[in-house]
């Protein structure tokens, strides 16, 4: 579900010097947003940096502006949070806080580790939605949506009401409406595709490019579960609904049924 560009960064990414926050200098055992933040600076790199540059669309007006990016590879930054799994929720939320990206990244990919552990319990389990849900103005970026929702978010409402997914779903701010589609891939994953659609039922009509990928996408992946309800969706919506969105719910299906319904949409 990613999404590229080609647009020259406006950021001040160069510029910027990670500031680690106030701690203890012996703290290389603890599990700290300072000693993450320490071990992610000596990955820094500069040819990483350009990739990422060109990649997240950080200029004037685009998704991302004024995201500010050091240059780490993300694999770098999962394996790294992978060691850091049981940070505190404290810290965490310290992590969010920070201008820059990659510790962003790290942040929701710890909380993802927690949120996927057998071994987490229920009480943590809220703990992390709840930050998630408060510290949404943090997870700001398709990335960061797309690395923690579905078992932060997803996960922690599989048993309970989903009310506030459809809130979600009708915000202003396009990263809530992301994670309302996306969170539902912990549902699809179970065999449960109701809140799939009818969430994408909400979100069809949606303006942004980056919401008609997560849509279609998404439906694509119930319709393994439920092809019916796919095609029924696609008899509804294919004609109207944005042709991105259209292209990705279509991608698995036979030619035929793809050439009939992108043809629906050339009409």
């Amino acid at each position: 579900m990613a999404s590229s560009g080609s647009t020259k960064s406006r950021s001040k990414s160069k510029q910027i010097t990670v500031k680690k926050p106030k701690t203890n200098s012996n703290s290389s055992d603890k599990i700290t947003a300072s000693e993450f933040t320490r071990q992610l600076n000596q990955k820094i790199s500069a040819a990483e940096l350009k990739k990422i540059e060109r990649y997240f669309k950080s200029g004037v007006g685009q998704y991302a502006e004024g995201d500010s990016f050091i240059g780490v590879r993300m694999g770098e930054i999962f394996a790294l949070s992978k060691r850091f799994m049981n940070m505190p929720l404290n810290e965490i939320e310290e992590l969010l806080e920070s201008p820059i990206h990659e510790l962003r990244v790290g942040a929701v990919s710890i909380m993802d580790f927690q949120a996927r552990d057998k071994k987490t319990t229920e009480e943590r389990r809220k703990e992390l939605y709840e930050l998630y849900i408060k510290r949404h103005d943090r997870i700001n970026n398709w990335d960061l949506v797309d690395r923690s929702a579905p078992y932060v978010v997803g996960g922690y409402l599989a048993d309970k009401s989903r009310a506030v997914l459809y809130k979600l779903a009708r915000s202003k701010n396009i990263w809530e409406r992301r994670t309302a589609i996306v969170s539902t891939f912990y549902f699809i994953r179970k065999g449960d595709i109701e809140d799939t659609f009818k969430i994408a039922e909400v979100l069809v009509n949606d303006k942004e490019d980056l919401i008609h990928k997560a849509t279609g996408g998404w439906i694509r992946e119930a319709g393994k579960k439920d092809s019916k309800k796919l095609l029924a969706f696609l008899d509804k919506h294919a004609a109207t609904m944005p042709r991105t969105a259209l292209r990705y719910a279509v991608e698995h299906l036979d030619p035929k049924k793809k050439k009939h319904y992108m043809e629906l949409k050339s009409r």
